[in-house]
């Protein structure tokens, strides 16, 4: 095991209610943002970084995301025969990514800036964190609503609070993912362990951001593609 990421987690797993009727038959990162499904905007950010393994959990309409990888090199975790939510689904996966920090990405977003994986790759440090969040402010995001989930100290780690959005990107240690009793969890359940130890931290991003998380956010994550 090694202190570095050697592979990154795709979460698209989810049933995507939020989308109304355009998940009625299919799953969110097949839905289509300038042209191109959400999933393939995450695989560009992950194919820039390169990482030795790419992993997708697939759950919702498991066989047509499973057509559309299938020539992308990304393996598959299928939960069945219920999802698992982000820890869980995480810790299913394992097998797949190895004893390694993973990245992990949510499929839902579109970034205009930096590449955030990259980001984290060059702020990374095992020594003192175990997990690296990139965290957008409020002001730089579009299609989020609230006050953000986490505040920044001057040293870079975050405890529950305003100002900041996490992006869904991040770095993180997954060997205590063993010690959580429960099938079905939220990493928000093993951030709150690393929140108490002192060791959960954020990069705030430089750039803007757009949640795809309901219809709306099409127009405005199009919109935000065009200005870059």
């Amino acid at each position: 095991m090694t202190g570095t990421p050697q592979a990154a987690m795709l979460f698209a797993a989810g049933f995507g209610t939020r989308m109304g009727a355009l998940t009625k038959d299919r799953p969110k990162p097949l839905i289509e943002v300038a042209g191109r499904p959400l999933i393939d905007h995450a695989l560009d950010l992950v194919d820039a970084l390169r990482p030795l393994r790419v992993v997708a959990n697939l759950h919702y309409h498991a066989d047509q995301l499973a057509d559309h990888l299938a020539g992308c090199d990304v393996m598959i975790s299928r939960e069945e025969p219920r999802i698992l939510d982000t820890g869980g689904g995480l810790r299913a996966a394992l097998p797949l990514l190895g004893s390694d920090p993973v990245f992990t990405l949510n499929s839902d977003a579109i970034w205009a800036g930096p590449n955030p994986l990259n980001l984290l790759k060059d702020q990374w440090n095992p020594d003192k964190m175990d997990a690296l969040l990139m965290c957008v402010p409020v002001g730089q995001t579009l299609g989020h609503t609230g006050p953000g989930d986490f505040t920044q100290d001057s040293t870079g780690r975050i405890v529950r609070g305003a100002g900041l959005v996490y992006g869904g990107a991040q770095i993180l240690k997954t060997e205590a993912l063993h010690d959580i009793a429960e099938d079905v969890f939220s990493l928000n359940v093993l951030w709150d362990r690393m929140l108490q130890q002192k060791r959960l931290f954020a990069l705030s991003y430089p750039g803007r951001w757009c949640d795809v998380g309901r219809p709306e956010g099409i127009d405005l994550a199009e919109g935000l593609i065009a200005d870059v």
